[in-house]
Parts: structure tokens; sequence; C-alpha cells
């Protein structure tokens, strides 16, 4: 199974931060099979003096969604995110891992909804993926990632 993550990150040292997330998702979660480059890009939905830095990864895994979801919150913790994004307030941040895509999985519960909802509105998000995954396609959307951005 194919896992797609986007990270972002606009507190501390940013670059450190999306590689220690980087390593903690390959110890975890399973290969990393490709990264992006890491984007400077504008805070999304709040205000902020902090630009972001931002990157997609793809990553070989055997675990199911939910365990993976759980790790990667895991992993948000140690880094030093005390809380996550509720009701679209967002702030700024240590670090964020989002579960972007699952293979071609679509998942609609309270903890999880799969493709994530937001991914093709945001270029922070697509952009990076695009450079990794230019041809793969939107589960629901039913559109190549290069054509949604």
């Amino acid at each position: 199974m194919y896992v797609y993550f986007s990270l972002g990150t606009n507190l501390g040292d940013k670059e450190h931060n999306l590689r220690l997330a980087v390593q903690k998702i390959e110890e975890r979660i399973g290969k990393v099979i490709s990264l992006s480059a890491f984007y400077a890009t504008a805070p999304w939905g709040f205000s902020s003096e902090n630009t972001f830095l931002n990157a997609a990864v793809c990553v070989e895994t055997l675990l199911p969604p939910l365990s993976v979801l759980y790790l990667t919150q895991e992993m948000e913790r140690e880094i030093g995110r005390t809380h996550k994004s509720v009701g679209g307030v967002y702030s700024d941040r240590l670090i964020d891992i989002d579960l972007l895509l699952y293979d071609d999985r679509v998942m609609d519960t309270p903890e999880l909804k799969l493709p994530h909802p937001l991914m093709h509105e945001r270029r922070f998000v697509m952009e990076p993926l695009v450079e990794i995954a230019p041809d793969l396609v939107h589960p629901v959307l039913k559109k190549k990632m290069r054509e949604l951005l």
C-alpha cells in the first residue's frame, strides 16, 4: 500500500522538523519511496509572521489507515505539537503530518477522511505532491494530481 503525506512546519528549525518527521515515518510506518523538495509557503487559513516549509512524502506500508493516523499523531506530539487545529482554526506549529491518500481507498469516519477532504484546495499540498506523483489519480475526483493543481 502507498500512503501520501503532507508535511508542514512554521516554527523552530523548519528543515530539521521536516527531516525528523520523515525519519520517524520511515522508522514506524514504512519505506519512504519519494520525498519532494521543501517549499516555502505563506500561512493558509490564519495570519502569522512565520512562513511555512512544506513537503510531500510517499511511503510504502503494510499498516492499516487508522494505525498510520495514530502513529503520525504520536510523532507530532514527540516533535512538539501540542494541539491539533479544530473547527477550521489554525495556528503556528512545529510539525503537521497530514494523511492525504492511502492507495485509492475512500474512508469517511469521524477520525479519518480519505482522501484528505481539502487537499486539492491547498496549493501548499498540491505542488509538492505533484512533484512526486503527477499522474496519481484522486480516488473521488477522478483527476490526476497535475490536473487538480
